[in-house]
């Protein structure tokens, strides 16, 4: 037989392996972190730990084949250098509370299993998000998705009671219809986007470890944020702490810097700030308008970088 046709025979040998499991998560199993004014997110069920992604990494069985001071190297290796697959041998289970506007932020993280409260066979929840200590955000100028402060004080106390006029008088729309006999699922259609839902979502580590880096942003929407750092802060800082601290290190806190950036950057560090417009200007940072320099929305990320650095760009 050639080594080409040489085959590998399975292990056979039962081996006695035990569910691991994480004494900090499983004191909070089922207890609800209270999130927004109505909102709550709590873990039903979980598979895996930090040793669970040092397992696979390795392809080995059983633990204590490493110390703890290694495990914790080669997880912070493996996040440092965007090795993803040991990450997702770690599942958990999360029940959600959550308005249906931040929802369906929420369900665009499609590499999850959801099954969520149907109001074609229920009675949608009675209760509807409404903004907390009147904290109405005004419309940003320059992102269209997001928001840029808060309006106008003399306008929350009459915002703050429309809202819930509306709020009442959708819910008693709904009611009425109900009554009447009005089939469950056409008698939902006007309620408000502000409706609480309830949802099962099941994720691995990697995929739960994406969907917080993007909603806890700055940039995010604050309501999701607030789901997304209480996911991360209460869950996963208990479930997997040493990737938790990983993914902190390298992935949150932390800044990159493109090829263009990276140009720019060197003329900066080197005190040349010419140099450092003539190659943002050819690389697309800086665009100049009868006669005129302005940043590009690269070029606005990249000052506020640098700043992070001690530094400050030109055109700032």
């Amino acid at each position: 037989m050639t080594d080409s046709e040489a085959t590998v025979e399975p292990r056979q040998e039962a081996q006695a392996l035990q569910r691991v499991s994480v004494p900090e998560l499983d004191a909070v199993l089922g207890k609800p972190f209270p999130v927004l004014d109505q909102g709550f997110v709590r873990v039903v069920d979980y598979m895996g730990t930090d040793s669970s992604i040092v397992q696979a990494a390795r392809v080995s069985y059983g633990a204590g084949t490493k110390r703890v001071r290694e495990d914790r190297g080669l997880i912070r290796y493996l996040m440092r250098h965007e090795h993803t697959t040991p990450f997702e041998m770690c599942d958990i289970k999360l029940h959600v509370k959550v308005p249906m506007d931040i929802w369906r932020q929420w369900i665009r993280h499609r590499t999850a299993s959801v099954n969520e409260y149907s109001t074609r066979y229920s009675i949608a929840i009675d209760e509807a998000h409404r903004v907390q200590n009147g904290a109405w955000r005004a419309q940003s100028v320059s992102n269209r998705q997001g928001s840029e402060g808060l309006v106008d004080e003399s306008l929350v106390a009459r915002l703050s009671e429309r809202e819930a006029e509306l709020q009442n008088l959708a819910r008693e729309v709904y009611q009425e219809r109900l009554d009447a006999g009005v089939a469950r699922e056409q008698a939902r259609k006007d309620l408000p986007l502000s409706t609480y839902t309830e949802a099962y979502w099941k994720t691995n580590l990697h995929n739960l470890l994406h969907f917080v880096h993007l909603r806890m942003d700055d940039h995010a929407q604050w309501e999701i944020q607030e789901y997304a750092r209480t996911i991360g802060e209460e869950i996963i800082s208990r479930w997997c702490p040493v990737a938790w601290e990983a993914f902190l290190d390298y992935r949150v806190n932390t800044t990159s810097f493109s090829d263009p950036e990276l140009v720019c950057l060197s003329a900066l560090v080197a005190g040349d700030r010419e140099g450092a417009v003539a190659r943002a200007l050819e690389r697309g940072l800086l665009r100049e308008r009868n006669g005129e320099r302005k940043p590009t929305r690269e070029g606005n990320e990249f000052a506020a970088k640098v700043a992070r650095l001690g530094l400050e760009v030109p055109w700032a």
